[in-house]
């Protein structure tokens, strides 16, 4: 069956004038509005002059009974009474009729009407689906102020044709719920995963790598930490036969690092002459150097 125009489509709204003294067809009226609009024409007057400018041609076309189209005062008074949500839903509904082919894009994406906001009341936050293959919005809603994207993405969800098209989302609709609801319509999605996710990045990485492209942890016999070499870290302690044949000549208490020779500990340490700065050092602390904080004492083999 072939997919419905757009004059049939809006000859499905019922005409909330009174049929006495109608001059022009309701849906001559509200086509040519979505018409003008698609060409950059967003203001009543505007509309009213898109019209007149191009004549009896565009009239007759969209089914107007008389060359001349409607002023602007028309389009004033009938906009005041038409169901808005019902004709949005006609316009939806006639561009996803037009606009599906398996494997296409849907982007969903939520964002506060320009000019809504007026002083202290807030502006009207739209989550919307767009196609951008045919620039069509094919669906929005409104998200309150008491819920949020998410859970509006999940009843926009419920009303868009899902199956055969890949739907793709910022991070605010990486959700098990929302991915879930494209996969009961039959689509596919693409969602952005950020640090703000930590576990489920990791989950995504794990999965789409191998063991080998993530580093091996450490194992005993390395040690904990500290760079391999001679001179960098500490290394695993070869057995020795006592702590006394390894600190020949010095004191040692419990808790406390083995001394190199030349720093000495005891009653001497707070002998100035021991010291080149002049300060002594104590039993328990390492040398502090000239002028300077104590540096780390390394424990000589």
């Amino acid at each position: 069956m072939a997919p419905l125009s757009l004059l049939e489509r809006l000859q499905q709204l019922p005409d909330p004038r009174d049929p006495r003294g109608c001059i022009h067809p309701l849906p001559s009226i509200l086509a040519l509005t979505t018409v003008a609009i698609l060409a950059g024409n967003t203001s009543l007057e505007a509309i009213a002059q898109f019209g007149r400018d191009h004549g009896p041609a565009l009239a007759f076309a969209l089914g107007f009974r008389r060359a001349k189209t409607p002023a602007k005062s028309t389009f004033s008074e009938l906009f005041r009474l038409l169901d808005a949500a019902a004709f949005e839903a006609l316009l939806a509904a006639w561009a996803r009729d037009h606009h599906a082919e398996a494997g296409e894009v849907i982007a969903i994406d939520g964002k506060v009407l320009k000019g809504s906001r007026d002083g202290q009341a807030p502006g009207l936050h739209l989550l919307s689906a767009f196609v951008p293959k045919t620039k069509a919005v094919l669906a929005q809603l409104p998200v309150e102020a008491s819920t949020n994207e998410h859970k509006a993405a999940l009843r926009l969800l419920g009303i868009l044709p899902l199956a055969g098209q890949v739907v793709t989302g910022d991070a605010m609709f990486t959700h098990r719920d929302v991915a879930q609801a494209i996969r009961d319509g039959g689509g596919d999605y693409l969602l952005v995963v950020k640090d703000n996710q930590p576990e489920l990045k990791a989950a995504i990485a794990s999965a789409w790598h191998d063991d080998a492209d993530f580093s091996p942890l450490p194992t005993a016999s390395e040690g904990r930490g500290g760079a391999a070499g001679p001179d960098f870290g500490q290394r695993a302690r070869p057995d020795r036969a006592s702590p006394s044949a390894e600190h020949d000549g010095v004191e040692r208490g419990a808790g406390r690092a083995g001394r190199r020779p030349g720093v000495r500990a005891g009653a001497d340490a707070d002998d100035p002459e021991q010291d080149e700065c002049g300060g002594g050092v104590r039993d328990n602390e390492p040398g502090a150097g000239c002028g300077g904080r104590g540096a780390f004492v390394a424990v000589s083999a």
